[in-house]
Parts: C-alpha cells; structure tokens; sequence
C-alpha cells in the first residue's frame, strides 16, 4: 500500500463542510485516512486579496499510482466545485499531493513532493503535527526542520470545530 500525504485547502462557503466531503470523497475513491492533522486557519499564500483559508493534513493508504490519485484529486475538486480561474485564487477545495511514499516523481502533469512544501507555512505547520519526523525525499530534511526553516510568515492558527469558523 502507497502512503499519501495530501493537502486540503478550502476558503469559499462552508469551509468545514468543504473539507469534510473531500476527506469522505477520497475515503471513498482512493484509500483510507491513516492520520489527520488539527484544521488550521491560513492567510491567503501567493494571491493574498481573498478570504482565509482552512488547511488540513490527512496521511493516506492507498493501493493506486500517484498518476492514478491524482486524476482521481482532480475530478473530486471538480465534483465538489472547484473552479480554476486564476493561480492561487480562491477554491471551494483544493487537494495536493504532497509526498507520495517516499518517491520523487517529475512528470508533466504531477511533481512530487510537492515543490512548494518548504515554502508554506499552511503546509508545514499540518505536516509537521502528525509526521514530524517524515524526511522530505530530495531536501533530506524532516518536516519540522522545515518548519523551523520556513521563511513564509503568513499567519497560521490551529483551530476548533467551531460554529464560528462556518462562512
């Protein structure tokens, strides 16, 4: 079995509910939930001028290829209503494959680990909480030494399931 660590990220309508379909459409459709970090509430990274985001980390078993997972990550943010108007703009839900196993792969359409990791406080933070000690296959250094690396200082605060939280 692959493990799967993926990144959820919503910032439009009920960004809780939101990330509770994805987690049930990829429980479904392509392995399970071995470990989910805390839901994390995120300052817009590369397009900052819109709503803030909620981030997850979930860690997946799965039988299926990288290629495979993220066909299938895609139509589910299709499913789920995801319209792709701008890079980095605002997204019902968005699904990244951030590490894949420990493999490296470069094809046209999927780089892993994702090329972004280092660079993302909203990433690291979730990473680090449930695989800290995870080594990132080309940096060849743990997720919290990535964490503690990271330059981005976007705010990131670990959030409750709080009715508060609901937009």
């Amino acid at each position: 079995m692959n493990k799967i660590f993926i990144l959820l990220g919503t910032n439009l309508g009920d960004r809780l509910q939101q990330l509770s379909l994805a987690k049930q459409s990829l429980e479904q459709q392509i392995g399970m939930i071995m470990q989910e970090s805390s839901i994390y509430e995120t300052a817009a990274w590369g397009v900052e001028d819109q709503p803030s985001f909620l981030n997850q980390v979930i860690l997946i078993s799965s039988p299926l290829s990288a290629l495979e997972c993220l066909n299938l990550t895609q139509k589910i943010e299709l499913d789920l209503g995801r319209v792709r108007l701008k890079k980095w703009g605002e997204r019902a839900i968005d699904i990244d494959l951030l590490y894949f196993n420990d493999e490296v792969i470069n094809h046209p359409n999927l780089i892993v680990p994702h090329p972004f990791i280092s660079e993302r406080r909203f990433t690291l933070e979730p990473l680090a909480e449930i695989a800290p000690t995870y080594i990132h296959p080309v940096y060849k250094k743990n997720n919290v030494s990535l964490l503690n690396n990271c330059k981005d200082e976007l705010p990131v605060k670990k959030i409750s399931d709080d009715e508060s939280y609901r937009h």
